[in-house]
């Protein structure tokens, strides 16, 4: 990797320390009190396996996999703990804290979530995403100290090519179109992608009060509005619907309620969950969507839903958050 890249990877760095600090102090006490347990080599490859991070007590924040068809029994659990964590195309992303100063890293992973490399963040990690080709890694996360905001947290996007060594250290440079009009404003954020290919994304940018669904595309360094009221969006394995979660009258605070996109139509479809779920849903299936519900500030467990409305929702795995299944 190149000098620039890691320059562009650590900018800002100082934005975030303060911030981070309170979300490592407390991680890393819970961490301190939980009993060790026997570590396996995970495989992050292509198969029949979901891969997630550990709540389970004596696990507790570590990444490990479960087979397809038995979310609830036996997990092979690594040695690698990460605050999120996603794969896909045989390859892994690790967001995690780094050292004494309570700041955060990137770490690529390998097959077997061997750390390849490392980079500083920008920030406290909260979403992480891998293009099916295994190439490029996306992440989210939240700063502090940007002028228009008070110095309250906003989010920021980083991309990491690691084919080519190419870096996009926040969408906030990309020229943005909103409802077919050229748009430029201070208080643009980003956060949630999720990869068409390696050069092209779905992505939600927030302006003024409203979310959007955004398509970017990196070569071009261009984003467009596609649809509002939309968070943290997810493309299936058939590129044909997104998942995301909807803002409950446009208000997040009063909650959020998972729904699936057809992005030929455009139609909107409520899934048989109406419990507010703070997350990016992941796919199960072209059929079916995965998401975390937390219990409590360390337990949650990975649920699953039919895509099309109906059914019910079911434990998929418990003591369990950020899924990835391998298979897609």
């Amino acid at each position: 990797m190149s000098l620039r890249a890691r320059v562009l990877l650590a900018a800002g760095l100082s934005l975030a320390l303060i911030a981070a600090a309170v979300v490592y102090i407390l991680v890393a006490g819970h961490r301190a009190a939980t009993p060790a347990v026997a570590s396996a080599a995970v495989d992050a490859s292509p198969g029949e396996r979901l891969l997630f991070r550990s709540t389970a007590p004596g696990s507790y924040g570590r990444v490990a996999t479960v087979s397809r068809g038995g979310g609830a029994g036996p997990r092979t659990v690594s040695a690698l703990s990460c605050d999120r964590v996603y794969a896909a195309g045989g390859a892994a992303i690790c967001l995690r804290p780094d050292g004494p100063l309570a700041t955060y890293q990137l770490a690529v992973l390998d097959t077997h979530l061997g750390v390849k490399d490392t980079y500083p963040l920008v920030g406290v990690p909260n979403r992480a995403r891998v293009s099916p080709s295994g190439h490029v890694l996306a992440w989210t996360v939240f700063v502090t100290g940007d002028s228009y905001n008070g110095g309250k947290f906003s989010t920021r996007v980083g991309m990491l090519n690691t084919a080519t060594g190419t870096t996009v250290d926040t969408l906030e440079t990309f020229a943005a179109t909103l409802d077919g009009k050229p748009y430029r404003s201070v208080d643009l954020n980003f956060w949630g992608v999720t990869f068409v290919d390696d050069q092209h994304f779905y992505a939600t940018m927030s302006t003024a009060g409203r979310r959007y669904l955004i398509y970017g595309d990196v070569a071009a360094r261009t984003v467009r509005t596609l649809a509002g009221n939309v968070e943290c969006p997810s493309l299936s394995p058939s590129q044909r619907k997104i998942v995301f979660k909807e803002a409950v009258g446009g208000d997040p605070a009063r909650g959020w309620r998972l729904t699936v996109l057809d992005l030929a139509t455009m139609t909107r479809t409520h899934l048989a969950e109406t419990r507010s779920v703070d997350d990016q849903a992941a796919w199960f299936d072209d059929n079916t969507v995965m998401y975390a519900v937390r219990q409590a500030p360390k337990k949650s467990d990975v649920w699953f839903v039919p895509a099309d409305g109906s059914g019910r929702p079911s434990i998929l795995i418990p003591d369990a958050e950020s899924p990835a299944a391998l298979w897609n």
